[in-house]
């Protein structure tokens, strides 16, 4: 708990072994519950978190949306904070989000990593990616959003029913701001956080995940994209009970 607020930490995962021992050892006291989502997972991610106290929930449906969408309803703390499993976000800046979120009223905020701190954290490619998704949200959508491919998300738990996410695959990054942005009595921010190195294999496809984020936005953008009864998060939450194996510390 920190300033009154419990902070549960939602965690997608796919052979993430060496990082989420990592990710969990180096996680501030202030945390209260660890939600690993174990993507279908070869090499030993689920049994590194359980034995390092994390509920593992394991999602069969393969992809980064796939595994948000059973992992965020799972968190039942105050204050819901992502991460990837990778190393690549600053833990121990969870308290200071935490501390804006709730000195300046902010029901969902994001984690910018530009300016990067460290330029070699991140590839030129990437870097080029990024700043061309960033400006491409921008324009379809009238924000002026830092860092629309950040996979750090630190927001009040109860406003996740009022987002309504479709996309089982990387496009959930960018889609889950888009909906916090337009969610009515949700306040949006951004704050800027260090970035590092992943640890481990890279599986990020770049050209292909590139498009497929960018036409998601032209899509969301022109309504091509309509959310069933059974894509949102508060249906997610009922199906998780009945579909999902949840194992427990």
């Amino acid at each position: 708990m920190h300033r009154g607020l419990t902070i549960s930490v939602v965690i997608p995962c796919y052979n993430e072994e060496n990082g989420i021992q990592r990710v969990i050892e180096s996680l501030p006291a202030c945390v209260d519950e660890v939600v690993v989502v174990d993507n279908n997972s070869t090499d030993r991610t689920a049994e590194v978190a359980v034995t390092l106290g994390a509920r593992v929930i394991r999602q069969k449906r393969q992809g980064y949306g796939a595994a948000y969408k059973a992992g965020l309803p799972a968190a039942t703390s105050d204050v819901t904070v992502t991460l990837d499993g990778d190393g690549t976000y600053p833990t121990e800046q969870i308290p200071e989000l935490v501390d804006h979120l709730k000195t300046q009223k902010v029901d969902f905020l994001s984690a910018s990593r530009f300016p990067l701190a460290d330029r070699r954290s991140m590839s030129l490619f990437n870097k080029l990616g990024n700043f061309a998704l960033t400006i491409s949200m921008r324009l379809l959508f009238g924000t002026a959003i830092k860092d629309s491919q950040s996979g750090m998300w630190v927001y009040r738990t109860e406003i996740l029913p009022r987002l309504r996410l479709t996309s089982d695959g990387m496009p959930l990054s960018q889609e889950i701001k888009i909906e916090a942005l337009r969610a009515k009595g949700v306040c949006f921010a951004e704050y800027p956080v260090r970035y590092y190195g992943r640890i481990g294999e890279v599986k990020l496809n770049r050209w292909r995940d590139g498009w497929s984020n960018l036409l998601f936005l032209f899509r969301k953008r022109f309504g091509l994209i309509q959310p069933s009864r059974r894509t949102g998060a508060a249906v997610t939450a009922q199906e998780l009970a009945r579909k999902l194996t949840t194992t427990s510390s």
